[in-house]
């Protein structure tokens, strides 16, 4: 199966919601290439960026479940690179 190159940015505004979202990142932990946090306290957030070689599908999959879980936010930038699984 293909795979692509793509970047995750997530915005956590809820950090009640950070064990859920570390729980996903662990589920598709085979995929990440590599993840960067950062807080941001004087605005009470924590800015977090995954880069991740999957299959279009499973990223996509991954950016929606991220992106239910309250006070989440997150966009995906694909790259044109892709390679086979």
């Amino acid at each position: 199966m293909k795979t692509r190159v793509a970047v995750m940015g997530i915005i956590v505004e809820d950090v009640d919601s950070v064990a859920q979202l570390n729980d996903l990142l662990h589920t598709y932990s085979k995929y990440i290439i590599g993840r960067m946090g950062i807080p941001y306290r004087e605005k009470g957030i924590n800015i977090v960026s995954i880069a991740i070689d999957a299959p279009q599908d499973t990223i996509s999959a991954l950016s929606g479940k991220i992106g239910n879980l309250p006070g989440i936010s997150v966009k995906t930038a694909y790259s044109n690179v892709t390679g086979d699984e």
